[in-house]
C-alpha cells in the first residue's frame, strides 16, 4: 500500500537533508568573493543566506551585478526604493507619519481623561480602546517590518535590523512598550544596522522602549536598579563568562543612575541645584536628570570613571563597545546567525579582530565573514527560524506580487512561537536548530506551506475582508530559482514531488521540504 502523500512529507520535515551542499571558497580575505557569475548555484545558495529568501527577483539583481558588486551594495546599500503599493501601505502607518514623543503626549492625555471618568461602563470602554490603540500600534511595526523584509532590495540591511532587534531585545507586550516598539526600530536601530556598533549601542541607551523595558527609568541615587545594567553587559556587550563582577554590575548601575525618561512637559525642566544645572539633557522622551544621578566616584572593569554626568554614561559605553570581550561575543552571535550554531573559534577570532580594528565597524566585520571558507562552506545548512522560513516561503510564492494582507504571516510566526517583538525576556530569540526542529513545530510547517501554496489568497485579503485581485496559485514548478534548486534535493524530495496530484499540492511539498527549512 503506498504512504498517503501527507505522510511523505510530514516525514521528510523529520530527516536531515539539506538544500545545498559545500561550494568552492571564495577569495582570500581583503577582496569581496570571486564567484563566477555563471555559477548560477553558487549565487542562488548566497541569495537564500544573505537575503530573506531567494526568489526571481533578487536572482535577477545578482547575477546583473555579480556576486562581488551586489555583496557590496548590500553591505553598504543606498536609501531603499519599495514598489509603490507598499510604500504607500507604510505611509498609511500612524508610525510613519506621527513621531513618537506626539503619539506619547496622546495616549497619556487618553489614559488621564479615561481615569477622570466616574461612570465605570464608560471608563471600561475608555480602557478598552486605549488598549485597541497600543494594540494597532504595535501591529503597524509588525506590518512595516514585514513589508521591507518581502520588498526592500537591501535585504542584507532587513536582515541585520532582525537581528539587532533581537539583540537588543524589548518586548512590546510590557508596559506601554507598544506604543514605542515601532520608533524604536526606526530610529534606534534601523541607522546603525550596517554602521558602527558603539553608535548602535548608544543609540539603544537613549531610546525610551530600552529604559522602560530594564527599568532603568526607575534608577536613581537613592534606589539603584540593576537590571539594565545587568543586561548591558551580560547580553548587549562583554557576554557571559567575560569576566566582569557583580561589583562591576553596581558599578555600571550608579553610572546609569538619572537615565530615564522626560515625563513632564518639554520648557518644564526640573528644579536643580546649580553646580549640576549644566549637566541636564533632554532629547525628546530621553532625559537626563541630575537630580536622580549618582555623582560618587566610581570604577568599572577596574578603571576609574573620569566623567560626570551623562558624559560619564558615555565613557561606560566606550569601555564596554571597545572591549576584546565583546569583539569576541558580537563576532560569536553574527556567526551564529549567519554561519552555523556552533561556528569555528577560528571564524570568531578572525571576526573579533576585524571588529577590533575598525572600532566596531558592522560591515567590515560581517565582510570578513563572508570571505570565510567556514561561511562558502555552510550555504544551504543553517535551520531557518519561524520569521525566516515565512518571510522566504512567501517571497519564493509570490515572488514580487504585493501582498495587501500580512496579518497572516504575524499569525504564523505567532504560532509557531516567534511572533514579533514578544520574546519576553531579554536574551531574544534562540538562532539554533534545536530550538526550532521540534516535530510539532515541522507539523505546523507544513500547514503554513499549504495555506501559503494551496490558498495563498489569504494575503489578498483586505481590511474589510474583501478577495482583491489573486492570480492563480503559485507556479512553484516553473520558477526558475525553483528548476536551479531542484538537482540539488534529495531523492525522497523528488519523489514526493512526482507524487503531487495538483500544482497546489506540488507548491505544499515543496515548501514544506527538508530543503526549505534550511538556508
Amino acid at each position: 500500500m503506498r504512504t498517503p502523500r501527507r505522510m511523505v512529507v510530514s516525514g521528510l520535515l523529520l530527516t536531515s537533508s539539506l538544500l545545498f551542499g559545500a561550494c568552492a571558497a571564495p577569495a582570500g580575505r581583503g577582496s569581496l568573493p570571486q564567484v563566477p557569475a555563471a555559477d548560477e548555484a553558487v549565487q542562488l545558495r548566497w541569495l537564500e543566506r544573505v537575503s530573506w529568501g531567494a526568489n526571481a527577483g533578487g536572482a535577477r539583481d545578482l547575477e546583473r551585478l555579480g556576486l562581488p558588486e551586489w555583496l557590496r551594495e548590500q553591505l553598504h546599500p543606498r536609501p531603499a526604493a519599495l514598489p509603490a503599493e507598499v510604500q504607500a501601505q507604510i505611509d498609511a502607518m500612524t508610525i510613519s507619519h506621527t513621531p513618537a514623543e506626539a503619539i506619547v503626549a496622546s495616549l497619556r492625555a487618553q489614559r488621564r481623561a479615561m481615569n477622570e471618568l466616574a461612570d465605570e461602563e464608560q471608563k471600561k470602554e475608555a480602557r478598552k480602546t486605549l488598549q485597541q490603540d497600543l494594540t494597532r500600534l504595535a501591529r503597524e511595526a509588525q506590518q512595516r517590518f514585514v513589508l521591507r523584509a518581502l520588498y526592500s532590495p537591501n535585504q542584507l540591511e532587513e536582515q541585520m535590523t532582525w537581528f539587532w532587534m533581537n539583540h537588543f531585545n524589548v518586548n512590546a507586550r510590557k508596559a506601554n512598550l507598544r506604543a514605542l516598539v515601532g520608533d524604536y526600530e526606526e530610529t534606534a536601530i534601523r541607522p546603525h544596522a550596517l554602521g558602527r556598533f558603539r553608535d548602535l549601542l548608544g543609540a539603544t541607551l537613549h531610546h525610551p522602549a530600552m529604559l522602560l523595558y530594564l527599568d532603568n527609568a526607575q534608577n536613581a541615587a537613592d534606589r539603584i536598579n540593576e537590571n539594565y545594567a545587568r543586561e548591558l553587559m551580560e547580553l548587549h556587550t562583554l557576554g557571559v563568562g567575560s569576566g566582569y563582577s557583580q561589583a562591576d554590575v553596581q558599578e555600571l548601575a550608579r553610572v546609569l543612575t538619572g537615565v530615564g525618561i522626560r515625563v513632564r512637559a518639554p520648557d518644564a525642566p526640573p528644579r536643580m541645584q546649580p553646580d549640576v544645572r549644566g549637566d541636564y539633557v533632554q532629547q525628546g522622551l530621553f532625559e537626563f536628570n541630575p537630580n536622580r544621578h549618582d555623582y560618587g566616584a566610581k570604577t568599572l572593569l577596574g578603571q576609574p570613571m573620569t566623567q560626570r554626568g551623562l558624559a560619564e554614561v558615555d565613557e561606560a559605553l566606550d569601555r564596554l563597545a571597545r572591549a576584546p570581550a565583546t569583539a569576541r561575543f558580537i563576532s560569536r552571535k553574527l556567526a551564529v546567525y549567519f554561519v552555523a550554531d556552533d561556528p569555528s573559534p577560528a571564524l570568531v577570532g578572525r571576526m573579533a579582530e576585524t571588529f577590533r580594528k575598525s572600532d566596531g565597524d558592522i560591515a567590515e566585520t560581517l565582510q570578513t565573514m563572508f570571505e570565510s571558507r567556514e561561511f562558502a562552506a555552510s550555504l544551504g545548512r543553517k535551520f531557518r527560524d519561524p520569521v525566516h522560513y515565512v518571510i522566504a516561503s512567501v517571497r519564493l510564492a509570490d515572488d514580487g506580487r504585493i501582498v495587501s494582507n500580512v496579518d497572516p504571516m504575524l499569525q504564523w510566526m505567532a504560532r509557531m512561537g516567534e511572533p514579533l517583538y514578544g520574546h519576553e525576556t531579554p536574551d531574544g530569540y534562540p538562532m539554533t536548530q534545536d530550538a526550532w526542529a521540534s516535530a510539532g513545530q515541522m507539523s505546523t510547517r507544513f500547514e503554513i506551506a499549504r495555506a501559503i501554496g494551496a490558498n495563498g489568497g489569504v494575503l489578498f485579503r483586505r481590511d474589510d475582508g474583501v478577495l482583491g485581485e489573486r492570480p492563480a496559485p503559485p507556479a512553484l514548478a516553473e520558477s526558475p530559482v525553483v528548476r536551479l534548486g531542484l538537482p540539488s534535493m534529495s531523492i525522497d524530495t523528488r519523489e514526493a514531488l512526482a507524487e503531487a496530484r495538483s500544482p497546489q499540492d506540488w507548491n505544499t511539498f515543496l515548501l514544506a521540504s527538508p530543503e526549505r527549512m534550511h538556508r
